[in-house]
């Protein structure tokens, strides 16, 4: 084995383990600092188009940032507008959940021989051990609420900042590298915004048509409410994986909250598959597609240790974050085995596809 490659990859391990460190002591600073940075390039097509009508730097880089809060309160309203329709159901459903409740306490009387009152009074001493916990969940929320608020107003901040001084950022970072290298690292900016753009931007598209279809569906089923509930699933699509089968849950549970109906939620259960069968196969080969270029394994991962250093954030981060270090891995000698390992297999890159675009191509 050779010696000086061994050494190498240890140490290239080792830079790993240091930045993973620095990103988990760090993460209050680099949380909002990050997202930033992202929405920023995200952002960056619309300073553009709105620089090419004539706009200075710093006002298309302000209407930037106002067209995504305009974006954000859009969103909002609606949810508080189907919030406001469903706290209207919020006696219906403390009804139908005492009703379930007393039917589980049927259940348990019948089957362990717990009285009612037995019952009721280790539900009082329950109640009275965690009225100080209850307390101190109240603090705790309101105390996160207030360093939320804090870190969206950081990040909108960063946001304008990134965009208003983007030129002078990419001259620092090219002056980081010798004359000879700096065409290169400009490659590797421009690619790197690129893939982010195209991979958020065929995102946002995906959670857009995420929500007209579970809106339809859920819509079909019965379910009160229903756009609240597409909606929620949709934006819950940020956090992959975990997001959808989360959104889908907190559906069901309210639809039996709500009505108690079996066909509601056998109902809600066919929108999931029908939905995550189209996104699968046909929305995100066609809108998203390979943007990123990397191995399923290494996207479940990067999501687990986002999550680990970051928490929800980091799950939201994670995968652009990789999309960019691959990008980063392929322009530099020493990484490129690292980019070959997170990429997909060279050989199996030209049989991926949609197998129902396919089913529309006539054979020759």
């Amino acid at each position: 084995m050779n010696i000086t490659y061994l050494n190498q990859t240890l140490r290239v391990l080792l830079l790993f383990v240091l930045v993973f460190g620095i990103l988990y002591f760090a993460s209050a600073v680099l949380i909002p600092l990050t997202f930033g940075m992202v929405l920023s390039m995200l952002l960056l097509p619309v300073c553009h188009w709105l620089q090419s009508k004539g706009m200075g730097n710093g006002l298309a880089s302000i209407l930037s940032v106002v067209a995504l809060l305009v974006v954000i309160g859009g969103m909002l309203t609606l949810l508080q507008y189907q919030l406001s329709d469903l706290a209207e159901d919020l006696s219906k459903i403390e009804e139908r959940v005492n009703n379930i409740v007393a039917g589980l306490k049927d259940y348990v009387k019948q089957h362990f021989g717990i009285s009612h009152r037995e019952q009721q009074k280790i539900i009082k001493e329950q109640q009275g051990s965690t009225m100080g916990q209850a307390a101190g969940m109240v603090t705790t929320l309101i105390s996160s609420f207030a360093g939320i608020l804090v870190d969206a107003i950081l990040v909108l901040v960063y946001t304008f900042l990134f965009i208003f001084y983007r030129a002078h950022f990419k001259k620092f970072i090219l002056r980081l590298f010798k004359p000879d290298n700096r065409k290169e690292a400009e490659l590797v900016l421009g690619n790197a915004g690129k893939v982010t753009q195209s991979y958020l931007g065929g995102l946002g598209m995906m959670i857009v048509m995420l929500w007209i279809m579970y809106g339809i569906g859920f819509t079909v089923a019965g379910v009160n409410n229903a756009l609240f509930f597409a909606v929620l699933c949709g934006v819950l699509e940020l956090v992959p994986f975990a997001g959808n089968i989360t959104g889908t849950s907190i559906t069901v549970l309210m639809a039996l909250a709500q009505s108690g109906d079996t066909r509601v939620v056998v109902g809600v259960l066919i929108t999931y598959g029908l939905v995550q069968l189209i996104q699968t196969y046909l929305l995100e080969p066609l809108v998203v597609g390979d943007r990123l270029n990397i191995n399923p394994l290494f996207t479940i991962l990067i999501i687990v240790i986002g999550e680990a250093v970051w928490g929800i954030p980091g799950m939201v981060l994670a995968v652009p974050l990789l999309g960019m270090f691959k990008i980063v891995c392929d322009h530099c000698e020493p990484l490129h085995d690292y980019a070959f390992l997170i990429g997909p297999p060279k050989e199996k890159k030209a049989e991926q596809g949609n197998f129902i675009l396919r089913l529309f191509k006539q054979k020759k």
